[in-house]
C-alpha cells in the first residue's frame, strides 16, 4: 500500500504532466475531500497507508481533473470570503479576482441602512451573497438577476445554506423590469451599489482547458468583449440613485476602455482600480447627484469604445 505522501507526490507528478496549473494545490485538496480531513491532518499523517477503497474514488477524480475538469466543479464548491459557496458546471467558477472586486467595493462605499445592492450576472451568487452578509448589520437590501435559470437556481441554494437574504429574477440584464406584457415586474426602487460581473470574453479568444467547462453565456461578450457591458451601463442608469457607485469586473486589458464607455454615458468620477497584480480590471463610476438625463448622453451600446 502507498503512503499519504507516496499518493501526493505521483498525483502530482501526473497532473503536471498534462499541464495543470497548481497541481500539487489540486492533489492536496483531491486528498482532503477523498479523505474528509484537514490539510494539518494530511501533514501530520503523512506516512500513514491508503487503502483500495480509499484510492478508487481518488483515482477517478484524478483522472478527471488531469482532462481539465476545474477543480472546484470536483469538489463541488469553493471558498470566497471564509464562506463555502456551492459551485458546479451551471456557473461561472468564482475567480480570486471577483472576491478583491468585492472587497473593494465594500471599502470604497459608505454603508447605510437598508441600502439597495444590485449583483447583476449573478452566475453562483458569490457577489450579492457574500455583500448581503457583509453588510448585515445594515439590513441592505440585496438583488439578483442572471439570464440563467439554473445559474439562479445555484445563487438560491447559496444563499439559502449561508442564510442570505436576497431576492432573484430571471432577467436578461434589465428586461424583467422593462419588457412589457405578462411577464413584466414592478421595477425595484433605485440602486445604492451596483456591482456585474458580465461576460467579457472576447468571441474569438480562445480560452484554456479549465475556462471552457464554464457557460459559454457567461463568458463572450461579443468581437471585443465589450458588447454586454456597453448595453448594462447604458440601460443601468434608470434604476440608479443619485450617487449610487457602479462597479464592474472586466478583462485585464479592458479597464480603460470601459471607463471611457461610463464617461461617455456621463457617469461621474469614473476611475478603474487594479487587481492584486496590478492590471487595471475594476472600473467605476457614480450616478449623477441629480440623477441621469438620458437625452444629453451619447448612447455606446453598439459603438466601440
Amino acid at each position: 500500500m502507498k503512503t499519504i505522501q507516496e499518493v501526493l507526490n505521483s498525483g502530482t507528478a501526473y497532473l503536471e504532466a498534462r499541464g495543470i496549473e497548481g497541481a500539487r494545490h489540486s492533489m492536496q485538496s483531491l486528498l482532503v475531500h477523498v479523505l474528509g480531513c484537514s490539510k494539518t491532518w494530511l501533514y501530520l499523517h503523512h506516512e500513514d497507508a491508503l487503502s483500495e477503497p480509499q484510492l478508487a474514488p481518488l483515482r477517478e477524480l484524478l483522472k478527471e481533473r488531469g482532462k481539465g475538469v476545474p477543480l472546484q466543479h470536483l469538489l463541488g464548491s469553493t471558498e470566497f470570503f471564509r464562506r463555502e459557496f456551492r459551485t458546479d458546471a451551471r456557473a461561472l467558477i468564482p475567480r480570486p479576482e471577483t472576491e478583491e472586486l468585492v472587497e473593494l467595493a465594500i471599502r470604497t462605499i459608505h454603508p447605510a441602512e437598508n441600502m439597495r445592492i444590485l449583483d447583476m450576472g449573478c452566475g453562483s451568487g458569490i457577489i450579492g451573497v457574500t455583500l448581503a452578509l457583509e453588510l448585515a448589520t445594515h439590513s441592505p437590501e440585496v438583488v439578483m438577476a442572471d439570464i440563467s435559470e439554473s445559474a439562479l437556481a445555484l445563487t438560491l441554494e447559496n444563499a439559502s445554506t449561508l442564510g442570505a437574504k436576497v431576492r432573484t429574477y430571471r432577467s436578461d440584464l434589465f428586461s424583467a423590469w422593462t419588457d412589457s406584457g405578462e411577464s413584466a415586474v414592478i421595477p425595484p426602487s433605485p440602486f445604492h451599489l451596483v456591482l456585474a460581473n458580465l461576460p467579457y470574453v472576447p468571441d474569438n479568444e480562445q480560452v484554456s482547458v479549465e475556462v471552457s467547462h464554464d457557460p459559454a453565456t457567461a463568458l463572450y461578450g461579443g468581437p471585443d468583449g465589450l458588447d454586454i457591458v456597453r448595453r448594462f451601463l447604458a440601460d443601468a442608469r434608470a434604476f440608479l440613485a443619485p450617487d449610487c457607485l457602479v462597479m464592474l469586473e472586466v478583462g485585464h486589458d479592458q479597464g480603460h476602455a470601459t471607463r471611457s464607455i461610463m464617461e461617455k454615458l456621463g457617469y461621474c468620477n469614473c476611475g478603474v482600480l487594479s487587481d492584486m497584480n496590478g492590471k487595471a480590471r475594476f472600473p467605476l463610476g457614480y450616478a449623477p447627484h441629480n440623477g441621469f438625463n438620458t437625452s444629453d448622453t451619447t448612447d455606446e451600446t453598439s459603438t466601440e469604445a
